[in-house]
Formats: C-alpha cells, sequence, structure tokens
C-alpha cells in the first residue's frame, strides 16, 4: 500500500487575518504500487500535451480552471482511493491545537490516518517535503509513535518528496485543493472538481 499525503488551507487561526477557514489533509491511496506507476506516467504525459516543462509543478491554486479539470479528469479511471479530513476551524476547542501550528497540523495527518477503518494497513507513506529539517523529524517522531503499535501497524515507512520532482505529491495537491474548493460556497466553481473524483473518495471526514 503506497500512500501520497499533501493538505490544501493552512494550520493557523488567525481567520480575521487571512488564515484559511478549513484545514484540508488527503490522502491518496494506491492498493497496487504498479498502478501508482501508471498514474504517474498519465500525468507526465498530460505535462507534455499541455507543452509544459518537465519542471512544471501541478498545483490546485497555481492551476487555472481548466488544466485542473484536465488534470483530474486524466487521473479519474486510475484505480487509487481518497481519504481526507476536513478541519473545521470553527469546531476546534483544543488551545494547544489552536495556538501551535505543528501540534495541528501533526494531529490533523495522525488521525485522518488512525481513524480508517482498517483500510490503512502496513502502507508506505510519501508526503510533500516542505518544512525544515527539524519540523520533519518531529513529525516522523510523533506519527511513528502513534501509529506503529503492537495493535495495528499503519505505517511501514515514511518518506518526504519533493513536490516539484513527484507527479504523485502533486496529485494529492490537486485533490486536497478539490476538497478545500467545495467548502468555499462563495467561488463559481465549488462543486466541479470533487464531482470528478466522486468515484474515487472512499472516505471525506468533517472533523467534528
Amino acid at each position: 500500500m503506497l500512500i501520497f499525503i499533501d493538505e490544501s488551507g493552512d494550520p493557523g487561526f488567525s481567520i480575521t487575518k487571512g488564515s484559511s477557514v478549513v484545514f484540508v489533509v488527503a490522502c491518496v491511496i494506491f492498493d497496487d504500487e504498479l498502478e501508482a506507476e501508471k498514474t504517474a506516467i498519465k500525468i507526465k504525459e498530460l505535462r507534455r500535451k499541455l507543452k509544459k516543462s518537465d519542471n512544471f509543478e501541478f498545483k490546485f491554486n497555481k492551476c487555472s480552471r481548466k488544466i485542473r479539470v484536465q488534470f483530474l479528469e486524466t487521473v479519474r479511471g486510475s484505480e487509487f482511493r481518497i481519504r481526507s479530513i476536513v478541519m473545521k476551524k470553527e469546531n476546534i476547542y483544543s488551545e494547544e491545537l489552536k495556538t501551535n501550528k505543528e501540534s495541528f497540523y501533526n494531529f490533523t495527518i495522525r488521525t485522518v490516518l488512525k481513524h480508517n477503518f482498517g483500510r490503512i494497513k502496513d502502507a508506505k507513506i510519501r508526503i510533500d517535503g516542505k518544512g525544515d529539517r527539524l519540523f520533519r523529524k518531529e513529525l516522523l517522531t510523533y506519527l511513528n509513535k502513534h501509529l506503529k503499535t503492537k495493535e495495528a501497524k499503519i505505517i511501514r515507512n515514511f518518506k518526504f518528496r519533493n513536490s516539484q520532482k513527484d507527479v504523485l505529491i502533486q496529485l494529492a495537491d490537486m485533490v486536497a485543493g478539490s476538497i478545500n474548493r467545495r467548502f468555499q460556497s462563495d467561488k463559481t466553481d465549488s462543486k466541479i472538481y470533487l464531482d470528478i473524483l466522486q468515484k474515487r473518495i472512499d472516505d471525506l471526514w468533517e472533523f467534528k
């Protein structure tokens, strides 16, 4: 099992100063690594079709509506599952989570992976590698502590990836962005993207 993880929104709680209303973490899950390779090829072929350079990165917030739709149409026939958690910040009451961005980020990733109804086991986790080295080390220690137990080994291994070089991390970004956009009712495209991905969604959890 191979899982690619990315987020949309930010872990801050200064809503009146520009922080996002929701924070989304999306897991793109491949039960077959060969299917992951095939999907990566589809994305690279789309990049070439669009006449983009090999360094071009598909990022939801930087792509046009047309490219977002093309991207999602390209991958929706691939065999992957989407598990996601949507943290509506108005529902978060813990002072630790509200005042410590790292704690909120770590807790969100841990929660979406841990509460999976037996659908994630012994997985190879790949996550966008932004953030400083200390933060990445602390995240790894935190997840290993909570997700590698005698009762249930959810993680086999955990690696950070450069999103510019990994098109499947880019897929996770596009999925997370699509989910976040669904909760922006003021946007005219709020429903378009998730409708394309509907058959791939395993669980979209609105945390309360």
